[in-house]
């Protein structure tokens, strides 16, 4: 009988569509340390998991494990290769939170834009009106640069394009045509995007590739006084880079929900700014989210168990081809 461990508690909806499919068995643990976990995994199937860390040593102790579902779009804590060569899937939830995600980059975008922070304060100490030390802009008739045009950057620049905003797009991996079809300029280079971008969304994921993105370079490449919000991963961001040059007034603020170390450490050399809006990594939490993520990830379960895994929400996608 297939037993399904949720590593964290997941939807009331997505348990019940688990428990009523035949014969699979589900439980939930709210702290899944390595020794809650011991006794459990030998006999688990399936995983649906949050923010623990599933690697060779979670593996080992996993003999039966036949799906790793993941609750949400990044893996960055899941070691894939470890997965792959015992053939055992990684899905995401692709399409479950791009919506709360791409209108929390807006909210971050507004948020330094028009200085909320820091004018709920003025007013909470009774500091009335507006001042000329708290400048704020419009987005309408500003440019911003979306980094990663997947289904979050690609709503992201939708939402900006409704508030006036002229959006330009870099993603190497989409056709420039692609880009423009879907009513948006093409950045002909990373370089050249900054330069000409009031406002700067990151939108890709966080591999070898795109980890540290935000350096030296790419900060002294930005447009003088623009502004960052990153919603995606933390490890995009080397904060060092980007803390100087929110000193310097090189950026003139950030909007953050994703760090590099998480929880934040107190030794963060963001944490302190005034010029940066902070956010617990909790883009996705609405309760919209919560629910199409635990959903999508109770039916990849399902469509594993039954041997008609959609291609579309798998990482690893050779193991499909490995079990044909």
């Amino acid at each position: 009988m297939p037993h399904v461990l949720c590593l964290r508690p997941v939807h009331p909806e997505a348990l019940e569509r688990l428990r009523n499919h035949p014969g699979i068995t589900v439980e939930v643990m709210p702290d899944p340390t390595p020794e809650n976990l011991k006794p459990v995994l030998p006999y688990t199937e399936a995983v649906i998991v949050r923010a623990t860390r599933i690697d060779r040593a979670f593996l080992a102790m996993a003999p039966e494990l036949r799906i790793v579902a993941r609750h949400g779009v990044g893996y960055d804590a899941v070691d894939v290769p470890a997965l792959t060569q015992r053939g055992i899937p990684l899905t995401v939830t692709p399409d479950a939170n791009a919506v709360s995600v791409a209108e929390h980059a807006m909210m971050l975008l507004l948020s330094v834009a028009r200085r909320v922070k820091d004018y709920d304060a003025a007013t909470r100490a009774l500091d009335w009106g507006p001042r000329e030390s708290l400048p704020t802009f419009d987005l309408a008739g500003s440019t911003l640069l979306v980094v990663g045009f997947g289904r979050i950057g690609a709503r992201t620049a939708r939402l900006a394009a409704a508030f006036g905003m002229r959006v330009l797009a870099y993603d190497p991996y989409v056709p420039g045509n692609t880009i423009k079809g879907a009513g948006f300029t093409p950045a002909k280079t990373l370089a050249a995007g900054l330069a000409e971008a009031d406002a700067v969304t990151l939108h890709c994921p966080s591999n070898e590739e795109t980890r540290g993105l935000v350096g030296k370079e790419f900060v002294v490449a930005m447009k003088r006084g623009s502004v960052l919000v990153n919603t995606a991963r933390g490890t995009l961001v080397d904060e060092e880079a980007l803390a100087a040059g929110l000193r310097s007034g090189q950026v003139a603020a950030a909007g953050l929900d994703v760090f590099w170390e998480e929880p934040l450490k107190a030794e963060n050399p963001l944490r302190d700014l005034p010029n940066v809006v902070m956010t617990p990594h909790s883009a996705a939490a609405t309760a919209e989210s919560v629910r199409r993520m635990s959903l999508s990830c109770a039916d990849s379960v399902i469509a594993a168990f039954e041997g008609r895994l959609d291609p579309d929400v798998v990482i690893n996608k050779e193991v499909l081809r490995g079990n044909a």
